[in-house]
């Protein structure tokens, strides 16, 4: 006895330890979002760039440098002569101490539009990141409403395949009635025996089905791996609601898409930018204009003489030309890698549009699919019902069959599995068709 209490306290133990959270699909999703390294990387990727924009745009502006150095020289002295006559009788002393401080400003002024293209496209860069961040939001929108869903459909699952186990132990306790009054043959018992069996293998697989739905869900969404999940929300209650995307024709559902898919905005921005990273190539060919400016504060300043050991200021200013007289092609090199991105880019682009219309098409088709597969499922349900009552009832008073009733109960749980699948399929077909137009996400929508 005080084994089974010990044993039982485990077990007490171990399922308070198991968190439980009843979660609907909006949270879900705004926890995905928290949580997901996949949205963060994303996220930094984009930051990143917005700050390479920014980095790009101080290129055309004045910049300061200051400068300082410290050098000693060793003792020393000179004398100018001619013809061994010394020209001066007492020459300056070596100065072994030796500081110069420099604050010196560089304005481009001409750079062949180089450093204008080149800001320009890290700001096209910066925009597609940001779009490329929505859109992998809305990847992630998608997959954590495929987790929920798929969870949800285990656990109806299960709940069938357990009414299913408990009905079918009902009918062996009928059945063991009915053959001590012999209205039932040994054969009919064990029929059922055998039935309950394989329901009962069923009912583990579903368990275990069950199981590895809330560890996807867990780790889709961030949560730890032995929290368990009960879906709140409904996926039936889809089927009230009716979205403009439903009765459109594939054409504007298609041109919706090229309007509102931000990856396809973002390659288009990279192709921007491209094109301005040609004209940036392009820029080496022109000379390269800069205003120079310095303000120095040495000691000895050789712009003073003669050279005494004391600070002296001075200031400069002036005008810098440079340009490639011969680089063995390097420009023209460049030109053409920057030309070949610009082709890149176009080629992309176009791919995505095909591969966009092909997305929308293929949702579209689904999802009409999934609405009329969805009225039969709920037919076949309500008509196996029926005929589940009518032949229990047939079969408890001596009329029907064990093989009667077992088909029955098999029909009723097949048509009951069938029509969960159908509507898990009709809300995963909404949210896929609304992820290829680019529309709200699934959180957004039902807020």
């Amino acid at each position: 006895m005080k084994r089974y209490v010990v044993c039982a306290l485990i077990l007490g133990s171990q399922a308070f330890a198991q968190t439980e959270t009843v979660m609907t699909l909006e949270q879900a999703i705004a926890l995905g979002r928290t949580s997901s390294r996949s949205l963060k990387i994303s996220a930094a990727r984009a930051d990143a760039a917005v700050a390479k924009a920014g980095e790009a745009e101080t290129a055309l502006l004045p910049g300061l440098r200051f400068s300082g150095s410290y050098l000693r020289v060793s003792d020393g002295a000179f004398t100018l002569s001619v013809a061994g006559t010394p020209l001066l009788k007492n020459p300056p002393p070596v100065v072994v101490n030796n500081y110069v401080f420099r604050l010196g400003l560089q304005q481009p002024l001409f750079t062949g539009f180089r450093l204008s293209n080149s800001a320009k496209a890290a700001e096209y860069q910066a925009q597609a990141g940001i779009l490329q961040r929505d859109m992998d939001d809305a990847d992630l929108v998608l997959g954590v409403t495929s987790a929920y869903w798929s969870l949800y459909q285990a656990l109806q699952m299960q709940k069938y395949v357990d009414e299913n186990v408990v009905r079918l132990e009902s009918y062996q306790a009928d059945t063991e009635r009915l053959l001590k009054a012999g209205l039932a043959t040994r054969n009919d018992l064990l029929k059922v025996q055998v039935q309950l069996a394989t329901a009962r293998v069923t009912q583990i697989d579903a368990r275990n089905d069950v199981q590895l739905a809330q560890l996807n869900l867990n780790n889709v969404i961030g949560q730890p791996l032995e929290t368990t999940v009960i879906p709140s929300s409904d996926p039936q209650a889809l089927m009230d609601t009716d979205t403009p995307e439903q009765g459109s024709r594939m054409s504007d559902l298609t041109s919706r898409a090229w309007e509102q898919r931000k990856d396809l905005h973002a390659v288009s921005l990279l192709a921007e930018a491209a094109r301005a990273g040609v004209n940036a190539a392009r820029g080496a060919y022109w000379p390269q204009i800069d205003l120079l400016a310095a303000y120095n504060y040495n000691q000895p300043n050789s712009r003073y003489q003669p050279i005494t050991n004391a600070f002296y200021s001075n200031w400069e200013i002036g005008v810098q030309l440079q340009m490639d007289v011969w680089n063995w092609g390097r420009t023209a090199r460049q030109t053409e890698q920057a030309e070949a991105v610009v082709s890149q880019n176009e080629q992309q682009l176009a791919q995505l549009k095909d591969n966009i219309t092909l997305e929308v098409r293929r949702a579209s088709l689904t999802l009409g699919r999934s609405r009329e597969k969805l009225g039969v499922a709920r037919l076949a349900v309500d008509q196996a019902e029926e005929n589940r009552r009518m032949t229990t009832d047939r079969y408890r008073n001596g009329i029907a069959t064990s093989s009667d009733l077992l088909d029955a109960e098999v029909a009723l749980l097949q048509s009951k599995t069938n029509f969960t699948g159908a509507v898990v399929e009709y809300a995963l077909a909404k949210a896929r068709l609304e992820r290829a137009i680019g529309g709200a996400s699934a959180g957004e929508k039902h807020d």
